[in-house]
């Protein structure tokens, strides 16, 4: 089994895929760098039903997660686990941490850039667990923009090498949840977490790193950067459809465009 060393966020979604991947056996080192304060408070200066709005968009995300990824709050301590800030994420203390450990694949999800350096220390072959599909919602908040574009069956996860450049490396998978009634934005982005660890399980439990074949992205897409998204930004999600976007889609009341996805487990991609 491919042997990985994980870098991965604090947040509860984080900690999901990390316990997932421990739980294999195939995990021999984990950094955890720790991340922002989970709940944001509203921006000074907000219209009323913007700050309500933003309250709500937040609200629910943490009830979301914590049913999502209830027991995750915590991680599995059975293997040798190194805690980092953001400041000290690339230092040589993490880096000479990561190249002891001798691991096979490097594997990122919620930590910020890693410098060159850090890569140059770790394995050959590094990947990252992307929020978002790439090439099109590359960036920050990319499993938001599908719901305001009103696509959300383009919200779902990217696995790939990771890069200099953000969000660009060569692709591995895309995962997608499947889509149901009732889901709102931020059950969607759950279930697509959920889904990305299923499949990253299976894909370091089925092929050797020398069986993977990479996609490389067709397109530039869209680099989606923090000041792109306002707390007005909410009001098509939550006062114009009150989070119901995909009872509309499934429904057949928006478009149904499809992504070209890349599927590991599909042979017509090798």
């Amino acid at each position: 089994m491919i042997k990985v060393v994980l870098l991965t966020g604090s947040h509860p979604r984080h900690f999901y895929v990390a316990n997932q991947l421990i739980g294999l056996g195939c995990v021999v080192g984990h950094v955890v760098e720790q991340r922002e304060a989970f709940m944001p408070q509203p921006p000074n200066g907000l219209e009323e039903q913007d700050r309500l709005n933003f309250m709500r968009h937040f609200a629910d995300r943490d009830q979301a997660e914590h049913v999502f990824f209830a027991g995750n709050d915590m991680i599995n301590q059975t293997v040798p686990t190194l805690k980092v800030s953001m400041q000290s994420l690339n230092g040589q203390q993490t880096m000479d941490w990561i190249q002891s450990l001798h691991a096979d694949l490097l594997i990122s999800y919620g930590v910020h850039k890693l410098s060159e350096h850090l890569l140059a220390a770790g394995p050959r072959d590094a990947w990252n667990i992307h929020g978002g599909l790439s090439p099109w919602y590359r960036g920050n908040t990319t499993l938001f923009w599908p719901f305001y574009m009103l696509k959300p069956n383009w919200a779902g996860m990217t696995i790939h090498q990771l890069t200099s450049k953000l969000d660009a490396g060569d692709i591995v998978h895309h995962s997608v949840p499947a889509l149901e009634y009732g889901d709102g934005l931020h059950d969607v982005a759950c279930k697509a977490v959920i889904q990305v660890a299923a499949d990253l399980k299976k894909i370091v439990t089925t092929f050797e790193l020398s069986e993977i074949t990479y996609k490389k992205q067709k397109s530039a897409g869209k680099l989606y950067v923090s000041s792109d998204w306002q707390p007005q930004h909410l009001r098509v999600v939550y006062q114009l459809f009150n989070n119901d976007i995909v009872d509309h889609y499934l429904d057949g009341k928006l478009p149904k465009t499809e992504p070209s996805l890349i599927n590991i487990f599909d042979k017509s991609f090798s």
